[in-house]
């Protein structure tokens, strides 16, 4: 097969990209020293995580002379995510570092707050345009441009790709083109900036095409052929949610959740069953054993077909928890980081695992394991993302008795510097304790609309650990407050009381934790039909909606919400298949 180089300089999962790379075609070689940049003809720079750690760690190796040489020498040079702000000068997350200074503009930090007053999550995590409409002619529309027009790498302007920052290069029309720049933006609240810029040689990408399905394989494509303009490829596709329909709700679409589209995840609790094997289970309220005689574990089928058919429907992300006693030891745990390496072959959207996650000792070697590594074996086996649970739980509890102090030692706070707080999730498991009134309680309280027997109408929302089985005396808002504090980039948002009920996800409760937090949230826990995406996605203003048993079961598809969630007028990815 044909080759292509990558830098390694340690950039998180890079497992997803090689394979990726190899689904075009072509065979990756790894760059491990300055000498084997002169060598190397196609060469990509992954990037994940710190635009200072990044920087840092190509100019303490030697790489960036050898780097410029290349671009210099006029061979092809693709940055992604931080590979594309490493070609801009300099960066707000790293004032003192700079970059390779090819264009001369610097990056800055989104604000969580629009000029209109209204909020946006930071970071920006989802799927978004990477559109050269633009630079075509005003009259042009994008089913125009995708049916007859040029496409620049492979870009569609009705394809959708999938973006993790919270750094930004703003974009003003007209500046980077007078450079000879080419130049595809994206919009997040009121703020147009580059998705994608390439000139000559040079291409980079602030979204991630090798988590971008179909339409980020058309990206890596264009550039390992060296096809920079070449017919739009819009018409081998095949959406499962067809563009056309998409396009023909334009004009009632909303604005998805500040320009990105409602984001479906569909999530897999994975454990070992009676015999051993790992499976995918589901129960309520975390009790996964069947009611008939014998009380075997409930088997929904095998992890990585599940994961691979959810792809296939459009799901926008996978999430992996792994419920079994293989946590224990994470790194004894060979069964579930296969069953990632043969996700991340077929999947090519984002990848989340939990389950875990924290400080340990090697009952084998009796050696201490750090959360930081185990979340490196995970990483390096396919993952994106992981989820930390019960230890984000006695992290906060440790950062309200010390006087809201960070230790720079838990899990979030190791991961999220060294990997980005995008990587890090907190996963949160909370119940409804009931109160007559705010004053019988210390707690952030709300009103409810569903009192209890006892007629009580405030609730707070204690957090548990132990997968539900133990309840603590901090509540829900504390908790996220302080992990947002940690570094922690993202809440998934559980609720123990809906949990496999299917009547819908607990609105007074993600309406509590969004108002508290700037980081994303997902919705989880209750979703029994496709009108509960459509109801959490229109009456708060959550991130992304996770379902699981009603996939599972094969009661609905998540091309089926997707399809709901169109027809009502709501932004989403349209699924496209690829065609190496």
């Amino acid at each position: 097969m044909p080759k292509v180089h990558l830098v390694d300089y340690v950039a998180g999962n890079i497992r997803s990209l090689v394979n990726a790379i190899e689904k075009c075609g072509y065979e990756v070689e790894w760059i491990r020293s300055p000498e084997d940049v002169k060598n190397a003809d196609k060469i990509i720079l992954p990037g994940v995580g710190h635009f200072g750690h990044c920087l840092s760690s190509l100019s303490s190796a030697g790489y960036l002379p050898a780097i410029h040489e290349h671009i210099a020498s006029g061979k092809p040079f693709f940055g992604i995510c931080v590979g594309l702000q490493a070609l801009f000068t300099g960066s707000e997350e790293a004032p003192s570092v700079p970059g390779l200074g090819l264009i001369p503009t610097s990056l800055r930090r989104f604000s969580p707050k629009n000029n209109d007053g209204s909020r946006k999550s930071v970071p920006c995590i989802g799927w978004n345009d990477a559109s050269t409409l633009h630079q075509q002619s005003p009259s042009t529309s994008s089913r125009d441009l995708s049916a007859t027009g040029k496409s620049f790498y492979g870009l569609n302007p009705t394809s959708k790709y999938y973006y993790v920052h919270s750094y930004f290069v703003p974009y003003t029309p007209g500046e980077l083109e007078k450079q000879g720049w080419t130049v595809a933006t994206a919009t997040y609240g009121d703020q147009t900036y580059v998705g994608a810029v390439g000139r000559g040689n040079v291409l980079g990408t602030q979204f991630h095409p090798e988590k971008s399905g179909a339409a980020g394989l058309r990206v890596i494509k264009a550039f390992l052929e060296g096809r920079v303009w070449s017919e739009s490829t819009a018409t081998g596709s095949s959406p499962v949610v067809s563009v056309s329909e998409v396009n023909d709700a334009l004009p009632t679409l909303d604005n998805g959740a500040n320009g990105l589209t409602r984001r479906i995840i569909a999530c897999l609790d994975v454990r070992a069953n009676d015999s051993g094997d790992l499976v995918v289970t589901k129960g309520d309220q975390y009790d996964v054993r069947e009611k008939a005689a014998g009380s075997q574990v409930r088997n929904l089928g095998k992890p990585v077909e599940m994961a691979k058919r959810y792809y296939t429907q459009g799901a926008d992300e996978v999430t992996f928890l792994n419920i079994t006693s293989f946590r224990d030891c994470p790194v004894a745990d060979l069964p579930m980081l296969e069953i990632l390496r043969r996700t991340s072959e077929t999947v090519f959207v984002p990848l989340t695992i939990g389950g875990g996650i924290r400080d340990m000792v090697d009952p084998a070697t009796n050696k201490a394991i750090s959360a930081l590594d185990v979340a490196k074996l995970y990483f390096a086996s396919g993952a994106d993302k992981v989820s930390i649970g019960s230890d984000a739980v006695l992290a906060a509890e440790e950062y309200y008795a010390s006087g809201k102090r960070l230790s720079g030692k838990t899990g979030i706070e190791t991961i999220s510097a060294a990997y980005g707080g995008q990587a890090v999730v907190v996963s949160v498991d909370p119940k409804r304790v009931y109160v007559s009134s705010p004053s019988e309680t210390a707690h952030h309280t709300v009103r409810t609309a569903v009192p209890d027997a006892q007629g009580r109408e405030f609730v707070w929302f204690a957090c548990t650990i132990k997968g539900g089985r133990e309840t603590r005396d901090l509540d829900v808002v504390q908790l996220v407050t302080a992990v947002e504090a940690m570094g922690a980039g993202e809440i998934l948002l559980n609720a123990i009381d809906r949990d496999g009920q299917n009547n819908g996800y607990d609105l007074e409760l993600i309406g509590l934790v969004k108002s508290a937090v700037s980081v994303p949230v997902i919705a989880s826990s209750g979703a029994g039909n496709p009108s509960h995406f459509e109801e959490v996605f229109r009456k708060t203003d959550v991130d992304a909606a996770l379902g699981a048993g009603m996939f599972h079961r094969g009661e609905y598809t998540v091309a089926q919400v997707k399809e709901h969630l169109a027809r009502a007028g709501l932004l989403v990815r349209p699924f496209e298949e690829f065609q190496p």
